[in-house]
């Protein structure tokens, strides 16, 4: 039976007490299976998936956890099926039902693809040992490991009376079985050669690595011990992480850093890390000024540091797809690979992968990772979606909040703020942009309605806290918090406006408005919009009172009651600013009826009609600008003529 005809016949499938195949209707088309119609369920014995990465040798026996995805690495894969180690087809049955004989360790090692092995257990004087009596562990590296091993040190192997080869061959030995369901991750294995240790990492994905090698075929039975083949020939380890920053001269810099940071200890210590070490050169990339003042600075120093440290070791043959892995620092790193190369969010940016220590493992990176928490507020805004703002604030002279100590939170509008026209920075404008620094190094998440925030130009701004949208003033936030060194850094979606004054102060300096503030006045009104609160006004401006017949709007002038009435409709005992504004809000007017808040094209509507302007703050409201009287519903007569000849008017 041929595994290019009759096996492209069955799928892998996840069955509770193991894998078993699926017979499809039809033959393999596209690799997808949205093309079969699954027939017969029929259990296929001894038999696993592989994938196998599309124009290379590498392959992995899988699980569902993988192969389901099709790609490793960004590389499209094929499915196929193999018999387990120890097993063989047989002509006319389904599966690989037919168990091998077991053979000693040494013949083992032909079975499973690591012939080299076999060669230099002769040459070593080794095959004695793996042939006789006895209870052994060897992780065999594959003959393409062999062959991929540098000439000089595959030299200094076989040329030194072969001790050399026999220690680094029993280096890949444990003195007694041990299986896959016994490597656990993070545990470490004696070897046979002084004792040194194996160090064990076991990943969710499935993946198994031996000193970051990965197990190809794991779990192949001798007669006296386990074959595990390996995807590397692995060198010994006795260092721990601090070692190897202290020998290696490419990591000078980072040598120095640790030293006065005072992280020693730490990369010293009993634990399972990954070290993404900066080289010398991804310092000098740095603008100097930048790295001085980290460098000064042991806090920023020590958030740099810890940004480059996993809390996990991570080899790079355990990552087949890009996830997120935590930091000390407590931020998260997109790890991820792109055919060979292991990337860093996003770009490849690691000079050499793999080194493994007795704590960990160490890559070392070409770029520093710099974290937000050990940047300025201009170095934040720099990164951001706000240039146009930190531009802005740089041409008004404030330049030296964004990159000193102060404990500063920047409320900085989002670049298509500006979308109609950068505005000049003038003396208005300075002084504005002052009011887009708070006095304090503020969190989103500890904000709070109605917080009041000092901002550095001497203002107060009031925080609003809606069901999905934060707000201050009348600029809501868009993006999460970035938090640097001193300062922290808002998005906003626009340029906010401070209040001026209550509302009754809005309404008088505005002229649109005159009519209205005479019927506030005539209707005692005055005194409440006056007063501390939260109100929502929506204000008829000279036009909406124009639009009404002249008999009609005298004789609601002339009379309080119904004047009270109809403007207390207008009038909110909450303040809504438009960025809250989802597809529909219901608010209780003063006068008891509801009004209806909703959003189309962008525009702000009030009961279905446009809102003329929005978000004209008071100390003690908002304002919106209508061109229309407003009616509630179950209205009087009166006021539904009213209504309906302001708007065949209007």
């Amino acid at each position: 039976m041929s595994a290019s005809s009759s096996w492209n016949q069955y799928i892998l499938v996840h069955r509770p007490k193991g894998l078993g195949l699926v017979q499809s209707a039809g033959p393999l088309q596209n690799g997808s299976l949205q093309y079969f119609v699954l027939s017969v369920f029929i259990y296929s014995p001894n038999v696993c998936a592989v994938q196998k990465l599309i124009g290379t040798n590498r392959k992995y026996f899988t699980n569902c956890k993988q192969w389901y995805q099709r790609k490793i690495c960004g590389k499209s894969t094929v499915i196929s099926y193999e018999c387990c180690p120890g097993y063989e087809k047989v002509p006319g049955e389904k599966g690989c039902p037919a168990a091998l004989p077991l053979s000693n360790i040494y013949e083992t090692l032909g079975l499973v693809g690591s012939s080299t092995t076999q060669l230099y257990s002769d040459r070593s004087n080794l095959r004695p040992e793996i042939e006789a009596p006895g209870s052994f562990t060897i992780f065999a590296p594959s003959n393409l490991a062999w062959a991929s091993l540098p000439a000089e040190t595959l030299d200094s192997l076989v040329s030194n009376v072969n001790i050399e080869l026999l220690n680094a061959l029993r280096y890949h030995m444990v003195n007694r079985r041990v299986l896959t369901d016994d490597l656990k991750h993070g545990t470490s294995l004696p070897s046979m050669y002084q004792n040194l240790s194996l160090q064990i990492h076991h990943y969710p994905n499935g993946i198994v690595t031996v000193n970051c090698a990965r197990l190809l075929k794991a779990d192949h039975q001798a007669t006296n011990g386990v074959v595990h083949l390996i995807d590397k020939v692995i060198a010994t380890t006795t260092n721990n992480i601090q070692q190897i920053v202290e020998i290696e001269e490419s990591l000078e810099t980072l040598r120095a850093a640790v030293a006065a940071s005072g992280l020693n200890n730490l990369l010293e210590s009993n634990g399972q890390f990954t070290l993404l070490a900066p080289t010398n050169e991804a310092f000098e990339k740095i603008p100097q000024e930048t790295l001085n003042r980290i460098l000064g600075d042991p806090e920023a120093l020590r958030d740099l540091l810890n940004h480059h440290i996993l809390k996990s070791a991570m080899c790079a043959e355990a990552i087949i797809a890009g996830l997120a892995m935590e930091t000390l620092e407590g931020t998260t790193l997109e790890v991820g690979c792109s055919g060979e190369e292991l990337t860093l969010n996003g770009r490849p940016i690691i000079a050499n992968k793999d080194v493994v220590a007795t704590n960990g493992v160490v890559h070392f990176v070409n770029e520093l990772l710099i974290p937000d928490a050990a940047k300025t507020l201009f170095e934040l805004g720099q990164e951001s979606e706000v240039t146009t703002s930190i531009d802005l604030f740089r041409q008004a002279g404030l330049s030296s909040h964004l990159t000193g100590n102060e404990r500063l939170t920047l409320l900085a509008p989002v670049n298509t703020a500006f979308k109609d026209g950068i505005p000049r920075v003038d003396n208005n404008m300075k002084n504005l942009l002052r009011d887009h620094i708070v006095k304090d190094q503020l969190s989103s998440k500890y904000l709070y309605h109605g917080q009041k925030l000092e901002t550095l130009g001497g203002k107060e701004l009031r925080v609003f806290v809606y069901r999905n949208t934060l707000c201050i003033e009348n600029s809501c936030i868009a993006a999460h918090d970035k938090r640097g060194r001193f300062g922290t850094l808002f998005i906003m979606e626009k340029m906010l406006t401070p209040p001026m004054g209550t509302v009754m102060d809005m309404l008088k300096a505005d002229n649109r408005f005159s009519t209205l503030v005479a019927a506030i006045q005539s209707a005692g009104l005055t005194e409440t919009l006056n007063r501390p609160g939260t109100f929502t006004v929506f204000a008829p401006t000279n036009e909406a009172f124009r639009a009404m017949p002249r008999g009609e709007l005298n004789k609601l002038m002339g009379n309080a009651k119904e004047l009270s009435s109809v403007l207390k409709y207008h009038i909110t005992d909450e303040i809504l600013v438009s960025g809250a504004v989802g597809a529909l809000v219901r608010m209780k007017s003063m006068q008891g009826d509801k009004l209806e808040v909703s959003t189309k094209k962008d525009v702000i509507q009030i009961n279905k009609e446009p809102v003329a302007e929005s978000d004209i703050m008071a100390t003690n409201g908002v304002i919106y600008a209508v061109n229309s009287v407003l009616q509630p519903q179950g209205r009087s007569v009166f006021q539904i003529t009213v209504t309906q000849f302001g708007k065949q008017s209007g």
